[in-house]
Parts: C-alpha cells; structure tokens; sequence
C-alpha cells in the first residue's frame, strides 16, 4: 500500500523554527520528485517547495527561499521541511507529496501534478 506519513507539526512561537519529516510506506523517495504543500481553509493547496530526484535545484514558493529548505535522505528514506523564522502567515495545514520522477519541481508546486499525497499535519505559528 503507497502511503506518505508526515510527522513535526505543532504549536510554535512567531520566530521560531519547525522540522517536518515525511516517511513513505510502498516506494522509495529517490524514484519520485518530493514536494510540500500547505493549506489554509478557503484557500487552494498552494506549493511550498519541491526538489527533484536528479539532483536539480529545488522550487520555492514566493518569500519562502531562504526561510524554509526542503532535503531528502535517499539513504533512510525521509525527506524533511525545515522552516525557520515563521509567522503567523505560515499557519496551515502541511502535505508531503510524491510526484513522477518525469515531473520537474516548479511544474509539481506550481501545478500540483502531484500522484500521491499524504494526510497533512497542523502547523501553528501563534504567541
């Protein structure tokens, strides 16, 4: 069963920093381009970032280069989201997705041409 877990939402302060881990059951993440998304009710599932499994440049979503870094571990399998200096902006819901490896990162994020998405975890940036 193709399944993607993530793990490390919460609660955070304006300012501080978030680690989001995404775990697949099914595949290994360096057959498919990764990708985080976030949503906010009433909003559309915007991408935040993706990072292809060639070795390519990630994508960023507009004003978050340089805060937030997405990485992967071929070798345990994970990939992660790290977000530093959040506000309040940045409260949502965060997906991991999996995309073809044919798919470049910015057409993943700004697309979504995502073909397995995970359940989302809470992100809440408040003081």
């Amino acid at each position: 069963q193709v399944q993607l877990v993530e793990s490390g939402g919460g609660l955070v302060q304006p300012g501080g920093s978030l680690r989001l881990s995404c775990e697949p059951s099914g595949f290994t993440l360096d057959s498919v381009v990764i990708g985080w998304f976030r949503q906010v009710p009433g909003k559309e599932r915007e991408g935040v970032a993706c990072m292809p499994n060639n070795g390519g440049n990630a994508w960023y979503g507009d004003s978050l280069r340089g805060r937030f870094t997405v990485s992967r571990d071929n070798a345990k399998n994970t990939a992660s989201l790290q977000m530093n200096s959040l506000t309040p902006e940045d409260t949502a819901v965060y997906y991991c997705a999996a995309g073809r490896s044919s798919t470049s990162a910015h057409d993943m994020c700004q697309r979504r041409l995502v073909a397995y998405w995970g359940e989302g975890t809470q992100v809440t940036v408040s003081s």
